[in-house]
């Protein structure tokens, strides 16, 4: 499919993606992208921000793709999983989704629903999953599991960090080769 046939939604995680962000950059280049607004960035509760994502993707009218980061790739899935795979979704594209247990992550403000409802089957719609192998918030085994029981392709990033503007992913274009990929595909 052409980016032209569908709506894509961006899900950024905790603390929302900042303008040097790749998934900033991209929702500006995109043209049918747009950035899934939540009501508290800092502050993260499982059960709005996924209402809010299955709001989105009911306000559609095309063929969907949902583009999430970190607490945003795991919002994202299970809004998927909570809409029961068929639909307007066609793939996803999850992007260093974290381990809520990693030491480095301290969930403090993170809504323990994250972890408690996260998907635990296929997601039943085509995906990629990016992960990097020195993420401090998932190491390469979590994401390779991860990967396993949502059934998704697992990219490897390799030694990308968190795959964020942090670790020098601003305009990313490897990702949106990756993307372009996902979307020859469906």
């Amino acid at each position: 499919m052409r980016i032209s046939d569908l709506d894509i939604l961006i899900i950024p995680g905790l603390g929302g993606s900042g303008p040097d962000h790749w998934q900033s950059r991209w929702g500006q280049k995109l043209s049918t992208a747009r950035i899934v607004a939540q009501e508290d960035w800092d502050r993260p509760r499982r059960d709005p921000w996924v209402a809010n994502i299955l709001r989105e993707i009911a306000a559609s009218t095309r063929p969907v793709v949902l583009i999430g980061h970190s607490l945003g790739a795991l919002a994202a899935a299970s809004a998927v999983a909570e809409q029961g795979g068929a639909g307007k979704v066609k793939a996803v594209f999850l992007v260093a989704p974290p381990d809520l247990d990693a030491p480095a992550l301290n969930a403090g403000p993170i809504d323990p629903l994250f972890k408690e409802k996260a998907p635990q089957a296929a997601l039943q719609v085509p995906g990629v999953m990016i992960a990097s192998r020195s993420d401090p918030f998932a190491d390469w085994a979590f994401a390779e599991r991860l990967a396993d029981v949502w059934a998704l392709d697992l990219a490897d990033a390799g030694d990308a960090g968190h795959i964020n503007a942090e670790s020098g992913h601003g305009p990313w274009p490897e990702g949106l080769m990756r993307l372009a990929g996902l979307f020859a595909k469906i």
